[in-house]
């Protein structure tokens, strides 16, 4: 009876441990980090996406009511995509370089940036099926 309860315990443990190697975090990314993550700007003034898979890129403030809305749809999408993709989050409170650099005016703005590197944004509150379908129409990302 031990034996077997360890089994299932280990076959557990290992069950989780799997899913957490391939289930990624949001990234809170700063001027460094963007820097060598995203696209080094000191180096290149054209935008040229310097990763190696597609991101999403949110750039909020952590006053803003719709930010806080979006950012469970952005949490589970990392989640459920995993190593296929990965979020990234801006404050622009703490990073307004990088909101100027993109012209960011109004929050919550989201780039989505294929491997290709050619972004497309959006502005404003969607839900979690719309993200969805932008990952998939943009970014080219299946689950």
């Amino acid at each position: 009876m031990k034996i077997k309860r360890t089994i299932v315990l280990t076959a557990l443990l290992m069950i989780f441990g799997i899913a957490s190697v391939n289930s990624q975090n949001v990234i809170h990314l700063n001027d460094a980090s963007f820097k060598k993550n995203v696209w080094d700007y000191s180096k290149n003034s054209t935008w040229k996406y310097e990763g190696n898979k597609p991101v999403i890129i949110d750039f909020y403030a952590d006053w803003c009511r719709p930010c806080k809305m979006i950012a469970p749809h952005l949490k589970a999408i990392q989640s459920e995509y995993g190593n296929k993709l990965q979020v990234y989050k801006i404050n622009t409170d703490k990073n307004p370089q990088l909101a100027n650099l993109f012209k960011i005016r109004s929050i919550p703005t989201v780039l989505f940036v294929p491997a290709d590197g050619n972004y497309q944004q959006i502005i404003g509150y969607r839900s979690k099926a719309q993200f969805e379908e932008i990952v998939k129409s943009v970014l080219k990302v299946e689950k």
